[in-house]
């Protein structure tokens, strides 16, 4: 059974990252939108940048309606990771 439980675990990890890489992908894509280094009339960066949008908005959102305006500066990436390391460390001891 512990097999088992540290096989899920081990899947658990694996997505929780996966989902980190992506949170870092649609913070940098935001900002090269942002400073028209990309441009989104492009069909394929338009394609990318919704994916990432719909991938990550859904768990950002409620970070942002809880956090204070800090003028344009978006910090819930950040905030949404270090909780997303912090749940992993707690998975990692519970099934290692």
């Amino acid at each position: 059974m512990s097999a088992i439980f540290a096989s899920l675990a081990n899947v658990i990890l694996i997505a929780i990252q996966l989902y980190i890489w992506l949170l870092i992908a649609s913070a940098i894509l935001s900002w090269l939108i942002a400073f028209n280094v990309v441009n989104t009339g492009n069909q394929f960066v338009a394609a990318i940048a919704d994916f990432l949008w719909r991938i990550t908005e859904p768990a950002l959102r409620p970070i942002r309606n809880f956090m204070p305006n800090l003028g344009g500066i978006d910090i819930s990436p950040v905030i949404l990771i270090l909780i997303l390391i912090f749940i992993q460390g707690v998975i990692a001891r519970l099934a290692f």
